[in-house]
């Protein structure tokens, strides 16, 4: 992985990148544990949309994560991990008065799942103080945040306010354990992805959502109803990007897997920085996403792919420096668009 994607960090004009969601202490089991306590645990800070935001902040970035953290210990290690990435921290405390945690349980081959302590109760106030009276570039929410009552109102309040005005962009990343009823939640989702101008979404998250069928049938379905391009994302078999008629492939990246925490995550924050380097952010971000070439899309999904392969290659969500994504990224073979 040595070839260069000419995806230097390009300055945003019209204002913020703004992620709203999520963040949570990540308890890890310890070497050798397997997730019981007897092995010893780690906690590090994570959250779907905190990782986006981290990721976001490496890259060079500087966005603002709107978010709940509690004035306790954990919250005060996710705050400082937040801004040692260069992310700007909107925050309110929860009402439980504590960080929220996912206890993470790791399987042979890296993969995690997740048992959750997590209130989610964001108020519009606090999505208000993100801005201050500056017109975002990008608004980006996913996971827990976008379909946990209380605080999933004020999400979708922000990404309807959004729509039209700056890149919009959606990872529903599905959370059986948390909210396990698909029929309740995903009205939301997609309503969601109806507002959104990029939608990420893995094929295991669109298994649940719809049983069944064919992950690229709902992504075209999902692009029908809004969205200029819907990304499915497929591990380490790379992913397959559809706008409107166009279907384009994009393998991923063979590394040794340490664990997958955080790697949809990068991948999402990666493929807004080079969606934003390519100039899809503000008011006419979906002129932009419409007209960019398959060759340029490829690049896009090959730089995030890049990214997650390097979290992934080492323990817990911990994404990429710009200058670390850069000397490993991986141009895409080139073909007849090129």
């Amino acid at each position: 992985m040595n070839a260069h994607l000419d995806m230097a960090p390009a300055p945003v004009p019209e204002g913020p990148l703004v992620v709203i969601g999520e963040t949570l202490i990540d308890v890890v089991p310890a070497d050798g544990g397997d997730g019981d306590g007897r092995g010893g645990v780690r906690e590090l800070p994570g959250g779907s949309p905190a990782n986006v935001a981290v990721t976001l902040g490496r890259l060079g970035r500087g966005p603002v994560l709107v978010t709940t953290l509690a004035d306790d210990e954990r919250g005060a290690a996710a705050w400082d991990w937040l801004e040692a990435s260069d992310v700007r921290v909107v925050a309110q405390p929860p009402a439980t008065g504590r960080t929220s945690t996912a206890a993470v349980r790791l399987a042979a081959d890296g993969s995690a799942t997740y048992d959750f302590d997590l209130t989610w109760d964001l108020v519009p106030e606090t999505v208000a103080r993100a801005t201050a009276g500056a017109r975002p570039a990008v608004v980006h929410a996913g996971s827990i945040a976008t379909v946990l009552d209380p605080g999933a109102d004020a999400v979708e309040q922000a990404l309807r306010a959004a729509h039209g005005r700056a890149l919009v962009t959606f990872d529903p990343n599905a959370r059986p354990g948390i909210t396990p009823d698909v029929a309740r939640v995903l009205p939301r989702v997609e309503r969601l992805v109806a507002l959104s101008d990029v939608v990420k979404v893995s094929e295991e998250d669109l298994a649940w959502y719809h049983p069944g069928t064919d992950p690229v049938a709902t992504a075209r379905a999902w692009a029908a109803a809004g969205p200029v391009l819907v990304v499915v994302t497929r591990g380490g078999d790379g992913s397959v990007l559809v706008r409107g008629d166009d279907v384009v492939t994009v393998p991923g990246v063979t590394v040794e897997v340490a664990d997958t925490i955080g790697a949809g995550d990068t991948f999402m924050g990666a493929l807004l920085d080079a969606l934003v380097t390519l100039g899809a952010h503000g008011p006419g971000a979906r002129e932009v996403l419409a007209v960019l070439s398959a060759a340029e899309l490829r690049r896009a999904a090959s730089w995030a792919a890049a990214a997650a392969a390097i979290t992934v290659s080492r323990p817990g969500a911990d994404p990429p420096t710009h200058a670390e994504l850069e000397a490993v990224a991986q141009a895409p073979a080139p073909g007849p668009d090129y």
